[in-house]
């Protein structure tokens, strides 16, 4: 298969993904970040990529956004959310910060693969994506790609998602979001 097949495939991949998200999962999660006071996110390997674009993006909104382990992020409070990508929802590290967070009382979302995880037993709402673990051993979607790739990618694009249905309830815009784009670059 040349270059471009895979491509191809990889969009139809992520294409047939778009029908298996529940709307209503993604709807408390626009609401969960509309209430909070601060909105954190975590995840590991690629799906921590994806979290630090989420946000990023966040922030050109004006959103009190930060990155879990980053050396400029606050404190956890209860009027907080966690946002947790995580595929398997069972990383170690992921775990004890959603105990954590479960202990301060704040909200946490799990964006994973298994919502029956121990991550998503801790959420107080998860959103089940489609997509395979790493070793692709279970899973109820079967993908071309490597590893978490599929799960990774449909990630970012449903938080890109999240932004655009953010921003339509805040009539937010391009133009006012660049207003909060880095300017020392």
């Amino acid at each position: 298969m040349r270059t471009v097949q895979y491509l191809s495939e990889i969009i139809e991949e992520l294409k047939r993904s778009v029908e298996l998200i529940s709307d209503e999962e993604a709807e408390k999660l626009v609401n969960g970040i509309l209430e909070a006071k601060k909105v954190f996110v975590a995840g590991a390997g690629r799906s921590g990529f994806m979290a630090r674009s989420f946000a990023m993006r966040m922030m050109h909104m004006g959103i009190d956004a930060y990155v879990i382990g980053e050396t400029v992020t606050p404190n956890f409070e209860p009027d907080d959310i966690l946002i947790i990508g995580s595929g398997s929802g069972e990383t170690k590290s992921l775990v004890s910060m959603a105990e954590k967070a479960k202990s301060i009382s704040g909200k946490i979302t799990a964006v994973t693969i298994f919502p029956d995880s121990t991550i998503g037993k801790l959420a107080d709402f998860t959103i089940k994506l489609p997509g395979s673990p790493k070793d692709q051993t279970e899973g109820d979607y079967k993908t071309i790609q490597p590893m978490g790739s599929l799960f990774e990618q449909t990630l970012l694009l449903f938080y890109d998602a999240i932004i655009l249905r953010f921003m339509e309830k805040k009539g937010l815009n391009t133009g006012k979001m660049y207003g909060r784009h880095a300017n020392l670059e």
